[in-house]
C-alpha cells in the first residue's frame, strides 16, 4: 500500500519540483538583471563623463582663438585696404596661425559675409570671395556675440566646428573672423567595443559618432518643422537626416533608458537589409557652452552573460540540493530495508546455528571451546576422536592437560589479559590420548567474543601424516644437498681447469648455456605436456570415428575426420617448434635482431607457465620497429631466464604482475623488466649476478641462471643490471646497441608438397 502510494504521488512531486525550479530560475534572472544594470550604468555613466569633457577640453582649445585674432591690426587692415598686397600679407598670417594652432580653417569676413582672407587660400576651394552670411556663427558675430555652430562645410563638405568673434574698428563690429576645427581626431580616441558613443547638436542630430552608419540621423524622431529648418540652413547639406529605427524605449531611472535598435544594411528603396535588433543602455550629457550632447549607447551583451552566469549557477546549485534530497532520501530507505533485513536475518538465524552446528560436528578438524580461565565448554566429535576420550569426561578441564609440557608456556601467555590484543596464535604441539599415547599436532587458538565475556576456540589439526612426509622431503632434501655439494666440488675442479683451458672457453660456454636452455625446458615439460595431451585425445577421438564411418560405407566423414587430425598435428608441430628452435645451438655472433622476435620466442616457451600463475604481462608497443645488434636465441634465452626468476619471486604476491618498458636512445636501447614481488633482499642488487647465489629454496635452482644470463648480454657487447623499484619489486635491465633495420629478404621458391 505504500509502495502504490508513493508511486501515485510521485508525478505529483516532479510537478512541484519542476515549478519551484522554473520560479528559482526566473528569480536569479531578474536579480542578476537588476544587479548587471547597475553596474553597467556605473561604468556608462563613468565613461560618459570622461567622453564629454575630452569634447569640452578640445573645444575649450580653440574658443579665445578667434578673439585673439580679432585684436590683431593686419586683419583690421585687411578689412579696410584696397591692395591686393596687404590681403596676401593677411592670407599668409591667417596660414601660418592656422599651421600653428592645428585647426582645419581660419577665415576673415567683412560685415556683408563676404571672405576677405583665409588660411586655404593656395587651394582650388578656397574660402576667398564666398557668402558664409547666412551662417547663424556670422549672425552672432555681427551682433557682437561670440558665435559656436557646428556644420558641414558647403566648399568643403567636412564637419567642423566653428568658432567666430567680431572685429571692431572703435564700436563699429566691421568683420568677423573665424576658426573652424576637426573633431575627427575624438572618433578616432573612442574605440570600447561594448559602447558606441554619439555627439548630438542641439536638434539630436548625431554628428560625431563610433559607428559611421549612425552619422547625420536623429535618436527622435524630427517634426517636419524642425526638419525644414535644418534643411533650409544647409547645416547638412543634402543629408537625408532620418531618424533611427528605434522598436522599444523602456526608461530605466531618471538618467538612463533601454532602447531596441533595428539595424541592417540599406537598400535602394531605403528598406533595411539582413535586419537584425541590439539592445543598448543611452545615458545622455550635455557639454557646456557649445549645444552638443554626449550620448553613450552601452551594449547589455555583458547584462545577458551576467544573467546567463547567474541561472547556470543557481540551476546547478539547485540540482546539487536536489541531488543531495535524493540521496538522503535512498539513505534513508536504505536504512529501513536494512532493519527488515535484520529481522528477516534474526528469525533464520536459529536454522543458521543449527546447521553451524551439523557443519561443526562433522567437520574434519577438531573444535574446542574454553572459557575465559582455559577450561572446555565443548568437544565436536572429531575432537573425541584426535584425543580417544569423551566430551562429557573432559569438560570443565583445563585443556594444557591435553598438551605436553613444551607448549604450556605459549598457551599461558595467549590466555593473559594482556595478550587479549594479540593475534591467533598457532603452534605446532605434541598432542597426550586419553590412553596416555601421543601424537603431533597444530592447534590454533583464537579468541571470540559472547556478549561482555571472552572465550576461546581451538581448532586441532593430526599432523601425524604430514610429519611423516615432512621427514622423507627433509631426507630427499639432505641427500640433494649432499649432491649438490658433491656438484659444487666438482664444478670447482672443473673451474680449476678452465683456468688451464681458456682456449676452449667459449665453447664450453656455449654448452653452459645450452644446458641452462634445456633445463628451462625440464621445467617447461609438465606445461607441455598438458598442451599435447589434448590433441593427442581428439587424434585418437577422430581415428576411432574415421573407422567407424569406413566400415559404415560414408568415405565424406572419413575425409573429414583425416582433416581434423592433420590440423591437429600441425597444431602439435607448431607447440612443439618453438622448443625446438629454444633448445638449439645458436651461432652467438651479433646480428641485427627484432625485439619483436624475440619477445615472440621467449613468450611461445612461457604462456603457459603465466597463464597458470595467473601472471598480467604487458608489453611496451611497436616492438618489430626496434632491432639490437644481438643474438635472437640467446637473447631469448635471457628473457626466459628472467621471465622465470620474476614467475618464481611472486610466488606468494597477492598482484602477480610484469610491466615491460622501453627506453631508446641514439645508440642503445633499454628493455626493463618491473615484477611486483618482495624485490631484492641483497643490499648490492649486482650480487645477483655471481655464480651460485641464491635466495631460492632448495631444490629450486643453483643460482647460476642470472650468472649466464649477465655473461651472454656482456658477450654481445651489452649490459644486465638489478635494481630495487621504489614502488615495490625488482627492476632487470637489458641494454644493448642499436642496429639498423635488415634488408628484406626476397622470398624463396615455394617447395614441392611430400607425399
Amino acid at each position: 500500500m505504500k509502495a502504490d502510494r508513493g508511486h501515485r504521488y510521485r508525478p505529483l512531486t516532479l510537478l512541484l519540483v519542476a515549478v519551484a525550479f522554473l520560479l528559482v530560475l526566473m528569480q536569479t534572472a531578474y536579480l542578476s538583471r537588476q544587479q548587471a544594470l547597475s553596474e553597467l550604468q556605473h561604468r556608462a555613466e563613468a565613461d560618459l563623463a570622461r567622453y564629454a569633457l575630452t569634447v569640452q577640453q578640445k573645444l575649450d582649445r580653440y574658443k579665445d582663438i578667434p578673439r585673439l585674432l580679432a585684436t590683431h591690426s593686419s586683419l583690421r587692415q585687411a578689412l579696410q585696404a584696397t591692395d591686393a598686397g596687404q590681403i596676401q600679407r593677411t592670407n599668409e598670417y591667417l596660414q601660418q596661425v592656422n599651421t600653428i594652432i592645428g585647426a582645419s580653417d581660419s577665415y576673415l569676413m567683412n560685415a556683408a559675409g563676404i571672405t576677405v582672407a583665409s588660411s586655404n587660400w593656395y587651394k582650388t576651394n578656397s574660402f576667398v570671395g564666398l557668402d558664409f552670411s547666412f551662417r547663424p556663427y556670422f549672425q552672432d558675430a555681427l551682433a557682437g556675440r561670440a558665435g559656436r555652430y557646428f556644420a558641414l562645410g558647403t566648399t568643403s563638405r567636412k564637419r567642423g566646428y566653428y568658432f567666430s568673434w567680431p572685429v571692431y574698428e572703435g564700436e563699429q563690429v566691421i568683420g568677423v573672423v573665424v576658426v573652424k576645427i576637426d573633431l575627427h581626431e575624438i572618433e578616432q580616441d573612442w574605440n570600447d567595443p561594448l559602447q558606441d558613443i554619439a555627439v548630438t547638436d542641439e536638434d539630436g542630430i548625431i554628428v560625431i559618432s563610433t559607428r559611421p552608419e549612425w552619422k547625420f540621423h536623429a535618436l527622435r524622431s524630427l517634426p517636419q518643422a524642425d526638419l525644414q529648418r535644418i534643411l533650409a540652413s544647409l547645416r547638412y547639406l543634402d543629408h537625408p537626416l532620418s531618424a533611427l529605427q528605434v522598436v522599444r524605449r523602456e526608461a530605466l531611472n531618471d538618467n538612463a533608458q533601454l532602447i531596441t535598435l533595428l539595424e541592417g544594411e540599406r537598400i535602394s528603396n531605403g528598406a533595411l537589409d539582413g535586419v537584425t535588433t541590439r539592445e543598448y543602455l543611452l545615458l545622455q550629457r550635455p557639454v557646456p557652452e557649445t549645444g552638443l550632447k554626449v550620448s553613450v549607447m552601452a551594449r547589455l551583451q555583458p547584462v545577458h552573460e551576467a544573467v546567463l552566469q547567474a541561472v547556470i549557477l543557481a540551476g546547478c546549485v539547485y540540482l546539487v540540493l536536489m541531488l543531495l534530497v535524493l540521496f538522503l532520501q535512498a539513505r534513508w530507505r536504505i536504512v529501513r530495508e536494512r532493519r527488515r533485513f535484520q529481522l528477516r536475518e534474526l528469525s533464520a538465524l536459529a536454522e543458521r546455528e543449527r546447521e553451524v552446528r551439523a557443519i561443526i560436528n562433522n567437520t574434519r578438524a577438531g573444535l574446542i571451546t574454553l572459557d575465559e580461565q582455559g577450561h572446555i565448554e565443548s568437544f565436536n566429535p572429531t575432537a573425541e576422536k584426535l584425543f580417544a576420550c569423551r566430551a562429557d569426561q573432559i569438560r570443565g578441564q583445563a585443556f594444557t592437560q591435553l598438551l605436553s609440557e613444551d607448549a604450556h608456556e605459549h598457551y599461558r601467555r595467549h590466555l593473559s589479559p594482556e595478550a587479549r590484543a594479540a593475534t591467533d596464535l598457532t603452534l605446532e604441539a605434541t598432542g597426550i590420548r586419553g590412553d596416555g599415547s601421543r601424537f603431533p599436532l597444530e592447534l590454533t587458538l583464537g579468541r571470540m567474543a559472547l556478549g561482555s565475556e571472552h572465550h576461546f576456540i581451538v581448532t586441532v589439526h593430526d599432523m601425524t601424516e604430514r610429519k611423516q612426509y615432512e621427514k622423507q622431503l627433509q631426507d630427499a632434501r639432505d641427500a640433494l644437498e649432499t649432491r649438490v655439494a658433491e656438484r659444487t666440488a666438482d664444478l670447482s675442479r672443473a673451474n680449476a681447469r678452465l683456468l688451464d683451458e681458456m682456449a676452449q672457453h667459449r665453447s664450453t660456454q656455449n654448452e653452459l648455456i645450452q644446458t641452462a636452455k634445456l633445463a628451462v625446458l625440464g621445467q617447461l615439460a609438465a606445461g607441455i605436456n598438458h598442451e599435447l595431451n589434448q590433441p593427442l585425445a581428439a587424434i585418437r577421438s577422430y581415428a576411432d570415428n574415421a573407422s567407424a564411418f569406413l566400415q559404415l560405407g560414408k568415405p565424406d566423414r572419413v575425409a573429414t575426420n583425416l582433416q581434423e587430425i592433420a590440423g591437429l598435428t600441425e597444431r602439435m608441430a607448431k607447440i612443439i617448434h618453438p622448443l625446438k628452435e629454444f633448445s638449439r645451438q645458436s651461432s652467438g655472433q651479433p646480428r641485427p635482431t627484432s625485439l619483436k622476435a624475440v619477445r615472440d620466442g621467449a613468450m611461445s616457451i612461457m604462456y603457459g607457465r603465466l597463464d597458470q600463475k595467473g601472471v598480467e604481462l604487458i608489453w611496451p608497443p611497436d616492438l618489430d620497429q626496434v632491432f639490437v645488434l644481438g643474438d635472437t636465441l640467446r637473447l631469448e634465452q635471457v628473457l626466459v631466464n628472467l621471465l622465470a626468476n620474476a614467475l618464481q619471486a611472486m610466488e606468494q604476491a597477492e598482484v602477480k604482475r610484469i610491466e615491460v618498458t622501453l627506453e631508446r636512445t641514439l645508440d642503445r636501447v633499454k628493455l626493463s623488466l618491473h615484477d611486483s614481488g618482495p624485490g631484492i633482499e641483497s643490499d648490492d642488487p649486482q650480487r645477483v649476478f655471481e655464480p651460485f647465489y641464491t635466495t631460492k629454496a632448495q631444490g629450486q635452482g643453483l643460482g647460476l641462471g642470472l650468472s649466464i644470463s649477465h655473461r651472454i648480454m656482456e658477450n654481445l657487447g651489452g649490459r644486465l643490471s638489478a635494481a630495487n623499484h621504489p614502488e615495490g619489486g625488482a627492476v632487470f635491465t637489458l641494454e644493448l646497441p642499436v642496429a639498423t633495420r635488415p634488408e628484406p629478404q626476397q622470398p624463396l621458391p615455394p617447395k614441392e608438397d611430400i607425399a
